[in-house]
């Protein structure tokens, strides 16, 4: 083991739960306030589907996608962050795709549309 990887091992959180792309995750961040002049430490979440992981070993990103008020929003967390407090994976999901970026096209009316335009063809 080369000098990079010792001194990257030690920094890996283990913590990590598996997920894969497509499942539905909710990832607790750590934000600091300033509420009346005092720092205020809290964990917000941020729930949506994973779209896209990148990159391996300390360097490993994964990209979640969520719609909130009709707008999508998209946030890149690092996976070994010291900011990213916990990641639980709520629902698994079955795709056969690497990187999920055909969502950001879609909405949830397009696709209720689609379905039924596909099961009135049968």
């Amino acid at each position: 083991m080369n000098l990079i990887e010792k001194v990257t091992s030690k920094q890996i959180n283990p913590n990590v739960p598996e997920f894969r792309v497509g499942d539905t995750v909710v990832v607790g961040c750590k934000i600091n306030d300033f509420r009346n002049g005092k720092e205020v430490k809290r964990i917000q979440n941020f729930k949506g589907i994973v779209i896209a992981r990148k990159n391996s070993g300390i360097s490993e990103t994964f990209t979640v996608r969520a719609v909130y008020s009709g707008v999508g929003v998209e946030k890149t967390f690092p996976v070994n962050s010291p900011n990213v407090a916990s990641i639980e994976v709520v629902k698994k999901g079955k795709v056969r795709r690497a990187k999920l970026y055909f969502l950001r096209e879609r909405t949830k009316k397009y696709n209720i549309k689609e379905r039924a335009n596909k099961e009135s063809l049968k």
